[in-house]
């Protein structure tokens, strides 16, 4: 037995979280799919948009098995990280009986059977839906299980408040955790600083290897604080909040997701929202989440006015993305990768983008300059810059272009 993880059409519609990470890999309530899925202990493989297929092979090793005897789960790399999914992932499994499990029309997940042809070995995402007919998928019965999927961005936020308790809990029965206070668990190396208040009254707080508070922190769980990140002293983490590897945190945080090597060290607020990896946010840098009417907020994706449901949304910024001093990001603002914002952040953001509509500037961004600047972040977390990781600038550089160029911005190029 052996699982396919697969990224369908719609992983455009999480732009621009997805512009350089697969979907697979999105951080939410303290866990990726690719996580999940090591769990399960099966050769697994995975089926990307190409220009992402070597860096994920050297970064995701466990998501690269050769192919093996089936039968096959077929995973949709949109499959939301959560204790819920990997139950039903594991009924699937265990049941045995061939069948889908639907989200909005889009295939979750797919057990074949036996006889089923395998997935080639160089199948493309472009192939996917002729490997899906041929072999056999859109005929399979519909299993009885709930699998969701990201659809858009803000969905990240929506489930990270829903699934936190479960995936906290989980991860804590995993062990591996001592209590320095009441409700308050670390591992090896984390360190909790004096004269913090913490409130698990609705959560635990984990603080996973390596993790420092500084002092005079305010903690209110559920949260989790990731492998080696540090949370800056006079800082609130509320609700919620799920912080990457190798951060730095300060200010009030509630409600969000950080991605990891990601920097908001100074104070400012940043609520219900997402960041993605090597953002640094500068001094003051805030963002609304609530609307002055009090109404749920609507997102703009790609031109399309699309109802979310939810009184709270902040903001979301794509990789490598930075804000000035000050920055102001209005309620369901999205923030393209490579981008740097300064002032009041109205409106979306295309990647790649120097973006100051408050001073009458928006200009495009050189990759070279991106490319520059991922160098000196990189060194001064000592992580090598690869020759896949300034690929990976370019590819995102030419696939926003049309972003761009459909901003409806002055564009000085």
């Amino acid at each position: 037995m052996s699982i396919l993880v697969f990224e369908d059409g719609q992983v455009e519609n999480l732009y621009p979280i997805t512009i350089g990470r697969p979907a697979c890999a999105i951080s939410c309530a303290g866990y990726r799919l690719v996580d999940w899925i090591e769990r399960l202990q099966l050769p697994a493989r995975a089926v990307l948009r190409p220009y992402l297929a070597e860096i994920f092979a050297i970064d995701y090793p466990m998501l690269s098995a050769p192919p093996a005897a089936g039968p096959h789960l077929l995973i949709n790399a949109r499959l939301v990280p959560s204790v819920a999914n990997d139950h039903a992932l594991r009924a699937m499994l265990n049941g045995g009986q061939a069948g889908l499990v639907k989200h909005n029309g889009a295939t979750a997940a797919a057990l074949l059977p036996p006889d089923a042809p395998p997935p080639p070995v160089d199948l493309k995402t472009d192939q996917l839906d002729d490997y899906f007919n041929y072999a056999g998928v859109p005929g399979l019965p519909e299993l009885p299980h709930t699998l969701p999927l990201f659809d858009y961005p803000h969905d990240v936020v929506r489930y990270n408040l829903e699934t936190f308790s479960a995936n906290i809990a989980h991860r804590l029965e995993q062990g591996g955790y001592r209590e320095v206070a009441d409700g308050v668990f670390a591992a090896d190396g984390a360190v909790l600083g004096e004269y913090v208040v913490s409130d698990t009254s609705n959560g635990p707080i984990l603080l996973d290897r390596g993790a420092k508070i500084g002092p005079y922190c305010y903690l209110s769980g559920p949260a989790y604080i990731g492998p080696g990140t540090r949370v800056i002293e006079h800082s609130a983490i509320k609700d919620a909040v799920s912080l990457g590897h190798t951060t730095k945190i300060g200010g009030e945080v509630e409600a969000s997701v950080v991605e990891p090597y990601s920097n908001k060290q100074h104070h400012g607020f940043l609520g219900h929202s997402y960041l993605g990896s090597w953002i640094n946010l500068g001094a003051g840098t805030c963002n609304s989440d609530l609307k002055n009417t009090y109404g749920a907020v609507k997102m703009d994706y790609h031109g399309e006015k699309i109802a979310t449901g939810m009184q709270f949304v902040g903001c979301i910024m794509g990789d490598y993305s930075k804000s000035a001093i000050n920055t102001g990001i209005f309620t369901g603002k999205t923030v393209g990768a490579c981008s740097m914002v300064y002032g009041f952040v109205t409106t979306n953001v295309p990647s790649f983008v120097n973006y100051a509509r408050l001073f009458g500037q928006v200009t495009e961004l050189p990759p070279e300059v991106m490319i520059a600047t991922q160098q000196r972040m990189f060194a001064r977390r000592n992580v090598e810059q690869r020759p896949c990781d300034v690929q990976l600038i370019h590819d995102m550089y030419q696939l926003t272009r049309d972003e761009r160029q459909l901003a409806g911005e002055p564009l000085s190029l």
